[in-house]
């Protein structure tokens, strides 16, 4: 595309979102959004508040789910212990993850599908 459609479709573009932002700008019920705002904000600051103190204030309940649940999830989840047997050996290996030494051997000497194929069982 040519530099010049490009500049007179950004130009369509722009005189549209200034239509649209004119039609906000009358609009009634922005102007009330607008001025609520405008007197919370005073309030914020003749009562030297932020917007975290109003909002404890008027929902404590919703800090106390926010901060409960951030401490729940902070953790990694742990992980599913897998046990593998080597049916030439009988030898048996637990791991809950892949970096396991003799895993990681017997996938190098038999491949991961067959090693994989191992699996005995799956515990939480």
């Amino acid at each position: 595309m040519s530099i010049l459609n490009t500049y007179m479709q950004k130009e369509q573009q722009l005189k549209q979102l200034q239509e649209e932002l004119d039609k906000l700008k009358n609009d009634d019920r922005l102007k009330t959004e607008l001025d609520f705002k405008n007197h919370l904000e005073d309030l914020m600051r003749e009562f030297d508040k932020s917007a975290t103190d109003v909002i404890k204030l008027l929902n404590p309940a919703s800090i106390a789910v926010k901060s409960s649940s951030s401490t729940k999830s902070s953790g990694r989840a742990k992980r599913k212990l897998k046990v593998y047997k080597n049916p030439n050996t009988g030898e048996v290996v637990e791991t809950r993850g892949g970096n396991q030494k003799t895993l990681k051997q017997w996938k190098d000497e038999y491949g991961a599908e067959t090693v994989e194929s191992w699996l005995v069982r799956t515990e939480d």
